[in-house]
């Protein structure tokens, strides 16, 4: 190679920056932007949520009636309005100082824990097969298939103390890994789609819990209700804070999934493999990856996170099967990996967030009045804040490459004339 040559190739390795410059830092800041996005879109929500609960407050309009002679009244009073309803939202669900025990003022925190301990986990069943790709909005489905064997476990088997607790806990996460299971295997043999499979699986798992409740084997003696036996103290979580507190040992289960989820997906080959299939299954696939095998686990593995928030609601919570014992913390999950980025711990803080406001919720309408579906329309909020960024630069790409295009055609057509 000759002198003139070799120079404009020394120049661009001189002007180019070095390549570890700023690579340490890109996750970080990738981190950080993300979960500055999260906190804004929950204080957009709940800003938006206050002014709903202001305008719909009659107080509000009674003051609004003069608003040009007095503006101060009636923004006093949607000020009144809606801190009093979030004052009431967080001694619901974090701290009542009106308590005369301080159990009775930890009360609403305890609460809080429990309502989110089944939402962290289905909630990471979602953000794993968010991670490798797959959109699963079946952990309704899995929660319920892993909640009815583990019932079953729980009061049809007599086992040891400790045994017994956890052959449950593994008859829920094998319940929710099988349904799970089943769509990772579809996609992966047919290509059918993760969200028709998963929305068909619901509606089966749900009518198939409602008929076995119907069934003597599932059936509590002496009653028609749709009611299990109460499952066998040796299969059930223990209190964690004392019989005072809802509180179980389930929270340190879903603690403990969140703490192996973290390690699976970035300190573990498999992990590694899973988030590559769901960067790009093209790239994994010239890697030498399973991109089937990948579809397969991941979707075992969502689906056992969601039976384990089966095994939340029978043997910790509610201690007894019935067909609304999933509530909607399967749907809910969705947007708790949504929110949590798919992240492992930004899920568990979401997670508490949501039981935060499920259990203040309560407080906040028995209080205030303040509809609860109040708090629906924030975490609706929230996900819709959380998903406008992603819809705004999508819809910047594709007018750009549009304009490119119109560009690259007006070239085309210049250069021919």
């Amino acid at each position: 190679m000759s002198a003139t040559g070799a120079a404009p190739a020394v120049a661009e390795q001189q002007s180019a920056p070095p390549p570890t410059a700023t690579t340490p830092d890109a996750p970080r800041r990738t981190w950080l932007g993300s979960a500055l996005q999260s906190v804004l879109a929950i204080v957009a929500a709940l800003v938006l949520g206050g002014l709903l609960i202001a305008v719909t407050d009659e107080r509000v309009a009674d003051a609004a009636g003069y608003f040009f002679a007095r503006p101060a009244d009636t923004l006093g009073a949607m000020w009144a309005a809606a801190s009093s309803a979030y004052e009431a939202m967080f001694y619901g669900a974090v701290y009542n100082p009106n308590g005369t025990t301080f159990a009775q003022r930890i009360y609403p925190l305890t609460e809080t824990l429990t309502v989110a301990t089944p939402l962290i986990l289905a909630g990471l069943g979602v953000a794993v097969a968010f991670r490798a790709g797959l959109f699963n909005i079946g952990a309704q489905g899995q929660l319920l298939i892993g909640a009815a064997l583990a019932a079953w476990v729980g009061f049809a088997w007599q086992l040891p103390v400790g045994v017994h607790l956890l052959a449950v806990v593994l008859a829920g996460a094998l319940g929710g890994a099988l349904w799970g299971g089943i769509v990772g295997l579809l996609k992966a043999r047919t290509g059918a789609h993760e969200v028709i499979l998963t929305i068909m699986l619901n509606y089966i798992a749900l009518n198939l819990v409602a008929y076995l409740l119907t069934r003597p084997a599932f059936l509590r003696p002496g009653s028609s209700n749709p009611v299990s036996p109460q499952v066998a103290e040796t299969a059930m979580f223990p209190r964690l804070l004392g019989e005072q507190f809802r509180l179980h040992w389930g929270f340190v289960l879903a603690v403990l999934a969140t703490v192996f989820v973290a390690w699976l997906l970035h300190r573990s080959t498999v992990g590694f493999e899973l988030r590559s299939v769901g960067a790009n299954p093209r790239a994994a696939r010239t890697a030498g990856i399973s991109v089937t095998r990948g579809y397969v686990v991941v979707m075992l593995l969502a689906g056992a996170l969601a039976g384990l928030a089966g095994v939340a609601q029978v043997a910790g919570t509610e201690r007894a099967l019935t067909s609304g014992i999933a509530a909607s913390f399967g749907f809910d999950a969705i947007t708790v990996a949504l929110l949590g980025r798919s992240r492992p711990w930004g899920t568990f803080f979401a997670g508490l967030l949501y039981g935060a406001f499920r259990a203040g919720g309560v407080t906040m309408q028995s209080m205030t009045g303040t509809n609860i579906d109040i708090v629906l329309v924030v975490q609706s909020l929230i996900v819709l804040f959380i998903a406008l960024p992603p819809l705004l630069r999508t819809g910047q790409d594709r007018v750009r490459a549009r304009r490119g295009r119109g560009t690259t055609t007006t070239a085309t057509e210049g250069a021919r004339a």
